[in-house]
């Protein structure tokens, strides 16, 4: 290994110092709501990446260009970015209607003891189907509310169980923002990244529900009814179990953005025009995600090329050993630029190049390593109180009349700590 550079290193803190600094001080110091996310990430980036030029003066700028165009350049980027604009596409076209009709369908034929339990599991199937735990949050939290007013059951619990099973899918699902940038990050496989991932999650999932159920049984509660249309799930199976099955993603995508268009146009749902508009805004929902990938991409060519990432080798071998501790600094590694940019996706954009040189040095494999980034920082994403999935819980129970704050809620996360608990099993307990 050559020598390393700290000082390479500092494009990286100054973006940290610059996004958390005014995250912090637009949140808390002004109020403002949902303050992190005001921040224009991007022109933080840029920042970071000037001063990346202006370092290394043995280099000219048009060298620091070239090295920065062959970090966009690379082919995981490039895949990474397709899939984001596709993916969006997808969402744009099914719509979220669908999310509601499988919520009041199960709520409809399952017992309604069981409602909070219910939540969970619609939770864990509509965040895998749509790939957004926000999204899922954001259909399913009002129902969570309905749920609890019908019955006995504490507010927060029922809002927590369907933040935590919004995590689920955010972590597994084949269109989720972090799969794509952890797979193609590592260059790896979805599906294999899937299998390996799943094993860690079911686990955590399954205690999550039995938790549940013996928290919940035996509370009276009044049955949920509310008119719904499963027709418009196919789109969301179809996507599913073709990324199960191991069928290439673009493929899996475009069965989905058809199957869905036409249901869309056969039901009356919307006309063609709205149609192409929908799909349109879908994609353009990525353009800053996309924007991110290609920035840091840019910048971490630099900070390779200056030594930054071989001064960070270092000083992690320093203080992990052996492929178990690498695999754990890995996971503190992400959550770290998690807590820091409170977006799971941005932080496993940043960890993935130096996740990729420590997963080279410790000998673990890249879906091991896909599967580290994704799982982590979905874990500290899910129950930081100034995280986007916790501040739309918030606000969604607010507006149906309940006052809730984070701390409220965090206390029924079981699933994110549960999920860190079978983590940890699956790197010191299981032989890769």
């Amino acid at each position: 290994m050559r020598k390393g550079n700290p000082v390479a290193l500092l494009p990286i803190g100054v973006f940290l110092v610059i996004y958390l600094g005014l995250g912090l001080l637009f949140e808390y110091g002004m109020q403002i709501p949902m303050g992190f996310y005001n921040i224009p990430i991007v022109i933080a980036f840029l920042i970071a990446i000037l001063v990346a030029c202006l370092q290394n003066t043995q280099l000219s700028f048009d060298e620091k260009l070239t090295l920065m165009g062959q970090g966009v350049g690379d082919k995981n980027i490039i895949t990474m970015l397709l899939i984001f604009l596709v993916a969006g596409a997808f969402v744009g076209v099914v719509g979220r209607s669908s999310a509601q009709s499988v919520a009041y369908f199960m709520l409809d034929i399952i017992p309604a003891r069981f409602a909070v339990a219910v939540l969970f599991v619609v939770a864990c199937f509509v965040s895998t189907a749509m790939g957004t735990s926000v999204g899922t949050i954001t259909l399913i939290a009002p129902i969570a509310v309905e749920v609890a007013q019908a019955s006995s059951y504490d507010v927060a619990l029922c809002v927590g169980t369907v933040v935590g099973g919004a995590m689920f899918g955010d972590n597994l699902s084949f269109i989720s923002d972090t799969t794509i940038a952890a797979c193609n990050g590592q260059g790896c496989q979805m599906r294999d990244k899937f299998r390996g991932n799943f094993w860690i999650a079911l686990p955590a999932a399954l205690a999550t529900l039995v938790l549940i159920l013996l928290l919940t049984l035996g509370k009276e509660t009044t049955p949920i009814t509310q008119d719904y249309n499963l027709i418009q799930i196919i789109p969301y199976v179809l996507v599913l179990a073709g990324g199960v099955a191991g069928i290439n993603v673009f493929v899996v995508l475009l069965a989905g953005i058809v199957s869905g268009a036409a249901i869309m146009l056969f039901t009356g749902q919307t006309a063609a025009t709205d149609l192409l508009a929908s799909m349109g805004s879908g994609a353009a929902g990525m353009f800053e995600t996309s924007m991110v990938a290609i920035l840091v991409a840019a910048m971490c060519a630099l900070i390779r090329v200056y030594g930054g990432f071989d001064a960070l080798l270092q000083g992690i071998r320093r203080c992990f050993r052996g492929p178990r501790g690498g695999q754990l600094g890995m996971g503190l590694l992400v959550g770290a630029m998690d807590i820091a940019t409170a977006n799971n996706t941005v932080a496993i954009v940043i960890a993935n190049p130096i996740a990729k040189e420590m997963s080279r040095d410790y000998g673990v494999s890249p879906q091991r390593t896909a599967c580290l980034l994704d799982t982590f920082s979905c874990i500290f994403q899910g129950v930081i109180p100034y995280g986007a999935q916790m501040l739309v819980a918030i606000s969604a129970t607010a507006e149906m009349g309940y006052a809730l704050s984070a701390f409220d809620i965090m206390g029924y996360l079981f699933y994110p700590y549960l999920l860190l608990v079978s983590s940890l099993a699956a790197i010191y307990l299981v032989k890769e």
